[in-house]
């Protein structure tokens, strides 16, 4: 079993920056591949980047590239994503995955967490 802890949300206007972090915890969670999703008020909830298990991989949806940076600390078991020049459309609950299959652009994950909310006031 694999547990998924974000934390890092909060409020802040647009421009600024942020930076969400993901604490797994579980067997051979570090060989896993890891994402950032995030689900906007009455809307689907969407890809925003993945790492691969070993840190040296990632992939970015196009709406962050550029702007967002995924990074891993595998000693600590924890993925940060930090989030700069926010604006308003990045308003969103933020939500860590784990899955155990290789592949970077593969969207489905095993293991969610809760979430943590961002807003971006304009």
């Amino acid at each position: 079993q694999v547990q998924l802890v974000e934390s890092g949300g909060g409020l802040v206007q647009a421009g600024e920056s942020l930076r969400l972090s993901c604490v797994a915890s579980g067997r051979t969670v570090s060989t896993y591949r890891m994402g950032w999703f995030r689900q906007a008020p009455g809307k689907k909830r969407e890809f925003v980047s993945a790492i691969s298990w070993g840190g040296t991989s990632t992939h970015y949806a196009d709406s962050v590239k550029g702007r967002f940076t995924i990074s891993r600390d595998r000693a600590k078991n924890t993925i940060f994503l930090q989030m700069n020049t926010l604006s308003a459309e990045d308003t969103a609950v933020y939500y860590c995955a784990a899955d155990r299959r290789p592949i970077l652009t593969l969207v489905s994950y095993d293991y969610w967490g809760q979430g943590t909310r961002v807003t971006v006031s304009s």
